[in-house]
Parts: structure tokens; sequence; C-alpha cells
């Protein structure tokens, strides 16, 4: 028995369809292992984050945490006002870096609960927080510099 054109037509689009699916199954489980997901302190206690976990850790950079070591060797502490977490960094940090302003810091969750990050990202002007930091600290009932969230503030 012959199929009609109708039936091969409507074959010819279901096995296309099915091979475009399995490209695109394809193509997110090969960025999987390079997509990187964004915790604050809380976050990591509370989802049980293992170490070895590639992620960004987010909040403020408590006050009196900072500590140099030698060369461009950095220490402080990354806060979101309920946990806080350790990061050691190699390397130079931004310019506008510093105590009690929002950050970002890109690396690995070392055993033991500590950050070992490879990149750190700072605010870059007097108004601009990191969305995901803002929208963390906004989640806390924290806005930047420990003040309360603004009323009907909006995260610019």
């Amino acid at each position: 028995m012959a199929l009609s054109r109708k039936r091969k037509r409507g074959a010819l689009i279901v096995g296309g369809l099915g091979i475009l699916g399995v490209a695109a199954g394809l193509v997110l489980y090969a960025l999987s292992d390079t997509i990187t997901f964004f915790y604050t302190p809380s976050d990591v206690v509370e989802k049980n984050v293992e170490p070895g976990t590639r992620m960004r850790l987010g909040g403020l950079v408590a006050d009196g945490s900072v500590i140099r070591g030698q060369g461009e060797e950095v220490g402080f502490t990354v806060t979101d006002t309920d946990r806080e977490i350790k990061v050691s960094y190699i390397g130079i940090l931004p310019d506008l870096f510093r105590e009690g302003q929002g950050v970002i810091a890109e690396g690995v969750l070392e055993p033991g609960g500590n950050f070992k990050a490879d990149t750190v990202l700072a605010k870059h002007d007097e108004n601009y927080m990191p969305r995901e930091v803002a929208d963390a600290l906004k989640a806390k009932g924290v806005w930047k510099d420990g003040q309360p969230v603004p009323q009907g503030g909006a995260v610019q």
C-alpha cells in the first residue's frame, strides 16, 4: 500500500520536529555544565549547596571583614544580613569594591563552607546594585547599606 502525498508530508514534518527536538535537547545538555546559579549566603545554607559547586554568591560586603594578604590575596565576608560566607580571592578588586556595598563573587564553594572566588563584581555607581543582589536583599527586608527597603522603591 503506497502512502499518499499528505501522509508523506506529515511523516516528514513529524520526523523533522523529532530531529529538531533531539538537537535542542543535546544543546541544553551541553550548556548545563556552563550554567552558573546565583545564591545568597542564606540560599547556600537552606538549599544545602554541595562543595565543589560553581556558582555566583551575592550580597553585601560585611563591615570590617576585608583582610588583605600578601600580594593580591584578599579575604572578605559576604552577608545577606541573616547568614555570612567567607570569601577568598586572588586578584585585583574592582575600584568600587568596599565594605557595606553590593557584590557578586563567582567561583566555587569549598568544603567547610568557604567560597573561593575567581571573579568579583562590584556596583558601578552610587545608584546601582546588581539586580540579583537587590532582589535578594529586598526579599530579606533589607536594601543597600543595611537600610530598610524604601516603600515602593524600585531597583535602578
